[in-house]
């Protein structure tokens, strides 16, 4: 009997199956370089208030790194040591005879990171750190609304070069009623509540009246949310820390098999995709007006935000800039852009490069 092998990739041609998520817990948290509002330094309050917890990704701001106030400790690799977790530090400006900016902590090791300047009367960073399954950045924004802004658009550009879900956190120095948080909420889902709600008040934090710390991802990429709060801690900082716990599909390519008339009537579920044809033949796939139609996939088109897909051959090539492009299986570049190639799939004896 005949064997149909069929890729589909949702979005950047992607599929995530069904039960193929993983929980992520993330907090951020101003630190004010470890100092509470005792004005003492002592991270190993701070440290407990993380770890109670149990996040997998933590971003920081206000992070001192061998800054003489904070006894030259580099204090993100401390807080790190004490929870068990990998240190990422990123740098905004020198402080004396060390730096100071933002941190990322993590139970995973990042595959890479780097920081990317931001505008402010004081400098900021924006730093990121690519794990196996998803981007994180964290960032402390300016204290002006016109860097704030400007900001905003760097933030969008980078979390728009990515396939991979892009979470981003911080202290974003401005309210959810703001025009920053405004123009984000056209691009970004808000994973943090920005209710204007007393129990959703971060700063001051001993009394607080205001939203200016968020957890955000960029597109509806995320699965769920299972949890979101803030932390009632009042002492260990001037901020309150912000917990959220989220389901987030596993990046990984999804191929299905379907075996000739056996197949049906056959479905195939993950998120309101589905699957029907017998042998494949005028079959249709649909997720979100998503739609691929075709004779044994031979000749198919598939169309979506501007995305077309020609079938003519065996090599499969493909980018994924934007949906705005076309190929054909032969190889050809018909339409579109390039970028290096990352991953390779073998499917049935023959190789299938990803560019």
């Amino acid at each position: 009997m005949k064997k149909f092998f069929i890729f589909f990739f949702l979005c950047s041609l992607t599929l995530y199956a069904q039960d193929d998520v993983m929980p992520l817990r993330i907090v951020t948290y101003n630190i004010q370089h470890g100092a509470g509002m005792d004005d003492v330094i002592d991270l190993d309050r701070q440290a407990k208030v993380i770890g109670d917890v149990l996040p997998d990704v933590v971003g920081l701001q206000e992070v001192d790194s061998c800054v003489k106030r904070s006894n030259r400790i580099h204090q993100a690799a401390v807080l790190a040591k004490s929870l068990g977790m990998y240190s990422t530090f990123g740098p905004a400006i020198p402080l004396t005879g060390g730096k100071y900016g933002v941190a990322i902590l993590s139970r995973e090791e990042p595959l890479s990171h780097y920081n990317i300047p931001l505008p402010g009367n004081e400098k900021r960073t924006l730093l990121v750190c690519e794990f196996q399954e998803y981007v994180f950045a964290c960032t402390h924004l300016a204290l002006e609304e016109e860097n704030r802004l400007t900001s905003l658009d760097i933030i969008l550009e980078e979390a728009a070069r990515w396939d991979k879900p892009f979470i981003i956190c911080g202290d974003w120095n401005d309210q959810p009623s703001s025009t920053l948080i405004s123009k984000m909420k056209k691009s970004f889902v808000f994973l943090s509540n920005i209710t204007n709600n007393s129990t959703n008040y971060t700063f001051p934090a001993r009394t607080p009246n205001r939203i200016i710390d968020y957890v955000a991802s960029y597109g509806r990429v995320i699965k769920s949310i299972r949890k979101r709060q803030v932390l009632n801690e009042p002492e260990a900082s001037d901020h309150r820390p912000v917990l959220v716990e989220i389901t987030l599909p596993r990046y990984t390519t999804a191929i299905a098999e379907i075996q000739g008339s056996e197949a049906a009537s056959s479905k195939i579920q993950d998120s309101g995709f589905k699957i029907q044809g017998s042998e494949a033949a005028g079959s249709k796939i649909q997720d979100s007006g998503f739609k691929i139609q075709g004779s044994e996939a031979a000749g198919s088109k598939i169309q979506d935000s501007g995305f077309k897909f020609q079938d003519s051959g065996d090599n499969f090539q493909f980018s994924t800039f934007n949906s705005q492009f076309v190929y054909d299986l032969s190889g050809r570049k018909l339409n579109g852009k390039h970028s290096t190639v990352n991953s390779i799939y073998i499917l049935n004896n023959k190789k299938y490069a990803k560019h």
